[in-house]
């Protein structure tokens, strides 16, 4: 994509109150994004469906000075660009209608990995909480898992560095731009984080954490995962945002409980006796929940032998028997089939019992 392109996009983030369920509608109008800021007020409104208020502002907008000294020191500093559109966009996020239309990227690229999660938890845990978080994470190293969290005090740190100490990929999302790492003490940690994992925002380098940031950080960190874990918390709080939000997602949430008498876990029983999500006591009720498995299992070329398909059946066939498991959008980019030719194959091979799907989308032999 030119940076002409990509310049106009960036300028479209920058309307306060035009959102990226907004940013997309538009962007789905013209596959020049200059359009739109030259497009009459009328047509913004009519068939973008914004207020005359953001067509004001998106006429007006002129700050593009601003823009390009964004673009050179995302080059710079070697940070990735990555919009809703483009094949290196989390693939998970893709689905979720809200999610932001482009993200600030720093790190390793394992955004669309088979197994992600999100491990989230109070700022103020007990010994109770800190050891759990550590236990799951060292765990749940065989399994080639990367773990998203906030960046932020409690359990979102002590996630991160075990992830570090474990030498698991680990994702930071970030309420700020990627100048500068809030709270600051985890500088250091943000940087180890590089060297395996990475850190994300969805808001300019220079922008400030500003309250109102973070329940938006807590959609990414939702979305990018196909479950979510939280380690403590409070009936009110960042973590049940989160919960509430992976919960629309329609993805798969759990919960370490805790004693009735313990404030901190009062969040985790709750959404447990609301069933919102599953309570897992141990690493393993992780594990066959999610249905993973430690190793990928060698198919042989004589289970080959006994399955009579077609050359579309074969074709998804012999994909998953490379892979241990692969995401029902990243078939559809590998095998250039139509949404509905794949879910013809897909209910084909699932009623031959030769595949399974499991939560978050993912496709595996069975």
């Amino acid at each position: 994509m030119k940076n002409e392109e990509l310049i106009y996009r960036l300028a479209l983030t920058k309307i306060n109150g035009l959102g990226p369920v907004r940013q997309k509608k538009l962007l789905s109008l013209t596959q020049d994004t200059s359009d739109i800021f030259k497009a009459s007020k009328k047509y913004l409104m009519s068939a973008g469906g914004i207020s005359a208020n953001l067509a004001d502002m998106l006429k007006k907008f002129r700050d593009f000075d601003e823009i390009e000294k964004e673009l050179i020191w995302c080059q710079k500093n070697k940070v990735k660009i990555l919009q809703f559109d483009q094949d290196d966009y989390p693939l998970r996020l893709k689905q979720c209608s809200d999610g932001p239309a482009i993200l600030f990227y720093k790190g390793q690229d394992i955004l669309s990995s088979p197994k992600m999660i999100s491990i989230i938890g109070t700022r103020l845990y007990t010994d109770y909480g800190k050891r759990v978080c550590e236990d799951l994470i060292e765990s749940l190293k065989p399994y080639q898992i990367v773990v998203v969290s906030g960046l932020a005090y409690g359990i979102d740190i002590i996630a991160h560095k075990s992830c570090i100490k474990n030498q698991i990929p680990t994702v930071g999302v970030m309420a700020n731009g990627l100048t500068q790492i809030y709270p600051s003490v985890h500088s250091s940690t943000a940087r180890d984080m590089l060297f395996e994992g990475g850190l994300m925002t969805e808001y300019f380098s220079n922008e400030k954490p500003e309250k109102r940031n973070f329940p938006s950080r807590n959609r990414i960190v939702a979305g990018l995962c196909d479950a979510t874990i939280i380690i403590e918390t409070d009936v009110k709080g960042g973590s049940m945002i989160t919960a509430d939000i992976a919960h629309a997602y329609n993805r798969e949430l759990f919960c370490f409980p805790g004693r009735s008498i313990d404030v901190k876990s009062s969040g985790c029983n709750l959404l447990i006796r609301q069933m919102k999500a599953q309570m897992i006591t141990k690493p393993e009720d992780l594990v066959e929940a999610l249905g993973w498995s430690k190793k990928k299992m060698k198919k042989t070329a004589q289970r080959n032998l006994f399955v009579d398909l077609n050359d579309t059946e074969m074709k998804v066939y012999q994909l998953l028997n490379e892979h241990d498991h692969l995401h029902l959008d990243e078939i559809l980019l590998r095998t250039d089939f139509s949404t509905t030719q794949l879910a013809t194959v897909m209910l084909s091979l699932e009623m031959q019992g030769l595949i399974k799907v499991l939560p978050g989308k993912l496709v595996s032999l069975i």
